[in-house]
């Protein structure tokens, strides 16, 4: 898959992408408004730049936000990570922050939290932080790794890690670089390649549900949504029409949830099969999270600087 070049503009990246021009088209401004959803919320104008993922940290009951904040390419030191309230009060706008002596970060992106610890991604490494304080704890890297994107943790403690395989060009063209994988991180810091091109191409998001089993989809324009069997083999669940899909949660009935830049939204997966928008009119749904105290979708919109809540209904 080829896809064209980001396009930097202000402090966002607009992805363009072959055969959604109308999608890299959108702004900030003119993004269009998502469709009302009773008992859900939109926070915006909050200080979100380019916000690439939310997780839920359920011992503070708060939400984490990964502003990228720029190119995601670039490694300028100027990514950060939110702490907002559910009911939307900015906690600490910029709580790991870049931009400060002490912390490196560029480009953050997928997060997981394991005990005490949380897991950024940045580019090619992956950054440790203190899940109370947010102060660094160190720096975990993945060779020849081109860009790391989304995170999960598995029941035992394990991460696992998507690299999309692409990268920049001298001309600023982005293109594969062949790196594409998703990983295993053992507990003991071992890291296992569980599949890699060419069998995957652009793995985005990575879900582990309670039984260890581990979905990942593909940002590619067909719209995989797969199942990673404990020997490599990727076996199809189901295709998403639009395709383009970056985030994906494991629910406890069964379904997945998977958000979709070529649709526009943001579709549930039941267990037998059948696809459900749960919301739409999203110009950029990126990495999801989920409030488990209040079973509440939250959506990253990349491009429109806002996190939105949706209740997830039966």
């Amino acid at each position: 898959m080829r896809m064209k070049p980001f396009l930097i503009a202000s402090a966002l990246t607009v992805l363009l992408i072959v055969g959604v021009a109308p999608v890299a088209a959108q702004t900030p401004e003119s993004s269009p408004a998502p469709s009302p959803v009773a008992g859900g919320a939109v926070f915006a104008d909050i200080g979100l730049q380019t916000p690439e993922s939310v997780l839920y940290d359920q011992v503070d009951d708060v939400y984490l936000i990964s502003n990228i904040n720029g190119n995601p390419f670039e490694t300028d030191d100027n990514g950060f990570i939110m702490q907002l309230s559910p009911d939307g009060e900015v906690l600490a706008e910029r709580w790991i922050d870049g931009a400060t002596a002490d912390v490196e970060l560029n480009a953050p992106k997928g997060m997981a939290v394991v005990d005490d610890n949380l897991y950024v991604t940045d580019i090619d490494v992956i950054r440790v932080f203190d899940r109370a304080s947010g102060a660094p704890i160190g720096t975990f890297e993945i060779p020849g790794a081109t860009f790391l994107n989304d995170l999960a943790a598995g029941p035992d403690g394990s991460l696992y890690v998507t690299d999309m395989g692409v990268q920049l060009d001298d001309a600023g063209e982005m293109g594969p670089s062949g790196t594409d994988a998703v990983y295993r991180i053992e507990p003991d810091g071992t890291v296992t390649s569980l599949v890699q091109a060419p069998d995957i191409t652009t793995p985005n998001g990575v879900e582990v549900n309670t039984d260890g089993d581990i979905y990942v989809v593909s940002f590619a324009e067909s719209g995989d949504v797969f199942l990673i069997q404990p020997d490599g083999e990727l076996v199809e669940v189901a295709q998403v029409a639009g395709g383009l899909l970056d985030g994906i949660i494991a629910l406890d009935d069964g379904s997945l949830l998977v958000s979709s830049w070529g649709a526009m939204a943001v579709v549930r997966i039941t267990p037998d099969g059948e696809q459900i928008t749960v919301a739409d009119g999203i110009a950029s749904p990126a990495d999801l999270g989920y409030d488990s105290s209040r079973d509440l979708l939250l959506i990253p919109d990349f491009m429109g600087n806002r996190v939105l809540t949706v209740p997830v209904l039966d």
